[in-house]
């Protein structure tokens, strides 16, 4: 048995965190479009989170958000002059690209990157891969500084290996580990990794959504799994269920969670249910451990509350007895459907034993729960010792985020802020604050 746990990397939300409604398939996103923000209190959200986890005695981890507005784009479309000029230009010619390169997006970092673990790549090292996130235009623009997020975090090379993202083109959609699960009887032993798509770039037979884009293609998850040096039996490719992306699933962790040995889903999560189960289970082999499947009635709960109430948005962690709690937003307690089936799911035999409901009010009203705030990394006791220790979550670390919030953030901000120069100049001095604080040297380009 390896020594070997799994960390929760948070991303920390950033001061521009705004509701502009850029993200077209994304209900909440579209929803709340115009409403004002608080930056504060979604940092603070987002924080309170972090530590509980900390507390519960998992290695949780914090990733800095980026610089937003973020100028060299503005300046790469045409706007020129000061740093006040091209905001001044942008806010009046094209706002809605400003607000798109304004966009606190980064937060939700399990769209950062997809993760391999050493024991299932044939270099023995953990795989990093940027998501290149094209199908949207604000978040097309993360992956240059999330890899050197990402580098600054884990920066051994004898134990970890980074990749640049895939090319930027629609063949290659990539959007990271919120359509990527990983599956294990322990953290620190070989494990399956299902990676879920909504297409294939290049075989037009298959069925793919009529009304949302559906933004990871088969051909960039196999490129990953490629990258990453893993076993061809132990990667399951499974396509996400059209129907359920034009409902507003637009990935599949929210429809979907796994840890483990135990896959919890929605009926309607994927084109073909029984294919999937028949490949993880063929992948799974005979370990001693027991697979568990946890399939949600359409019945029970529909595909419409799914997304209202963000169920699978949730963190599915294990206890140190092998028990697994569920982490869960607080519009689960609104739906009576979700409330009433998590309640009953807690009394059958299966890990899941606990459910732990958290307010995180400001990233779900942009489309973002518990599962998009983080990116999960199994690391071996050798390979955390050698990250970047200044990054994981306790008591000083949180007080002094706390106080760095206080200081710089906002506690409201609307669209029309975005072409304010005083706010990149918050912006700016509070990264710079930031990079000091976690040790991870100069990662913006306002920096360089």
């Amino acid at each position: 048995m390896n020594n070997a746990i799994e960390a929760n990397f948070d991303g920390l939300v950033g001061p521009t965190h705004n509701y502009s409604g850029l993200s077209f398939g994304n209900i909440a996103s579209q929803s709340n479009t115009a409403n004002p923000s608080n930056p504060k209190a979604a940092a603070k959200q987002g924080l309170t989170k972090m530590k509980a986890l900390a507390d519960m005695g998992l290695v949780q981890g914090v990733l800095a958000p980026h610089e937003r507005p973020h100028m060299p784009t503005l300046r790469s479309l045409g706007f020129t002059g000061s740093d006040t000029d091209v905001l001044q230009q942008a806010a009046k010619k094209a706002p809605k690209i400003l607000a798109a390169v304004s966009s606190a997006s980064c937060m939700w970092t399990a769209n950062a990157a997809t993760v391999s673990p050493s024991a299932d790549t044939q270099d023995g090292r953990v795989h990093f891969t940027p998501a290149n996130l094209i199908n949207k235009f604000h978040r097309a623009i993360e992956h240059t500084v999330t890899g050197r997020i990402l580098q600054a975090t884990f920066a051994d090379e004898k134990y970890f290996a980074h990749h640049r993202a895939l090319p930027s083109v629609d063949h290659f959609g990539d959007e990271g580990a919120a359509n990527h699960t990983r599956f294990c009887s322990d953290y620190g032993l070989p494990g399956i990794e299902l990676f879920v798509y909504g297409k294939s770039a290049f075989d037009s037979s298959q069925p793919e959504p009529a009304k949302y884009p559906a933004r990871h293609t088969l051909e960039a998850s196999q490129a990953v799994a490629r990258m990453h040096g893993l076993n061809e039996q132990n990667a399951v490719f499974v396509q996400q269920n059209p129907d359920a992306i034009d409902a507003g699933v637009f990935h599949n962790d929210v429809i979907a969670v796994g840890n483990r040995n135990v896959h919890f889903y929605h009926e309607k999560a994927f084109l073909n249910t029984e294919k999937m189960k028949q490949d993880l289970l063929g992948a799974w082999g005979h370990q001693s451990t027991p697979f568990h499947f946890i399939e949600v009635p359409d019945s029970a709960v529909s595909v419409k509350d799914c997304v209202q109430s963000y169920l699978f948005n949730s963190q599915l962690i294990s206890k140190a007895d092998g028990s697994m709690i569920l982490v869960v937003p607080n519009e689960v307690q609104k739906n009576e459907n979700v409330w009433n089936y998590l309640t009953s799911l807690l009394t059958q035999s299966t890990p899941i034993k606990e459910v732990r409901v958290f307010d995180l009010k400001q990233s779900m009203s942009n489309g973002g729960g518990p599962a998009c705030l983080r990116l999960r990394v199994a690391l071996k006791s050798e390979e955390l010792a050698n990250i970047n220790q200044n990054t994981l979550m306790n008591d000083a670390l949180f007080q002094t985020l706390n106080t760095w919030v206080d200081t710089h953030y906002r506690d409201r901000l609307v669209e029309a802020d975005l072409a304010d120069p005083n706010l990149l100049s918050e912006s700016r001095q509070a990264l710079d604050e930031l990079t000091q604080i976690l040790q991870l040297g100069s990662i913006y380009d306002f920096q360089r």
